[in-house]
């Protein structure tokens, strides 16, 4: 892994290692599975995303007073953010093969949650365990353990590419030992 230097307190990025070739083949054939249900999956990790890490729902007005997860299953405004994240991983995924287009695919999704959402970088590495998580549960049969350390070295490229774009757009990110 490489380490780059970056601003905004977010120096020390270590570079992701990039997918193989098997490593993306493996990727499709099991988001081909996870994708022909794309909307119930995403309502899926949103919730135990939102269940589970409950302060991410400060950055949803729609939705951010929910606590049942059977209110959050039929928000409307939930579903359509399910959407919109399955989908731009959708968009990922059929671009592995560009990595400039993968690159500014993540790049705008990191910079419209840093500018406009202003939402904390960690969350999407927390997002990125939850979505490893419930794709690992739902589809056991093919998300066997090689699988799954593809899908992790994918959220590790995601998750770079992210923090990579709040970097650029000068995120600061106060420590708790800021004073």
């Amino acid at each position: 892994m490489e380490k780059e230097q970056g601003d905004g307190g977010m120096e020390h990025r270590e570079r992701a290692d990039p997918l193989s070739e098997a490593e993306r083949g493996m990727i499709l054939n099991t988001w081909g599975r996870v994708y022909e249900n794309c909307e119930d999956v995403g309502v899926s990790i949103l919730i135990r995303f939102f269940v589970n890490f409950p302060s991410a729902k400060q950055y949803f007005s729609q939705f951010r007073d929910m606590e049942d997860p059977e209110e959050m299953e039929r928000s409307t405004q939930l579903r359509k953010h399910a959407r919109r994240v399955m989908n731009a991983l959708n968009t990922v995924l059929e671009n592995l093969h560009d990595p400039d287009k993968v690159a500014s695919v993540l790049g705008l999704v990191g910079k419209a949650h840093a500018i406009k959402h202003k939402v904390d970088p960690m969350y999407f590495k927390i997002l990125s365990g939850v979505i490893l998580e419930v794709l690992t549960e739902d589809y056991p049969d093919c998300f066997t353990p090689e699988v799954q350390r593809a899908w992790t070295k994918l959220m590790g490229v995601v998750y770079w590419h992210v923090t990579g774009a709040y970097a650029e757009v000068g995120w600061v990110q106060l420590s708790s030992s800021a004073v």
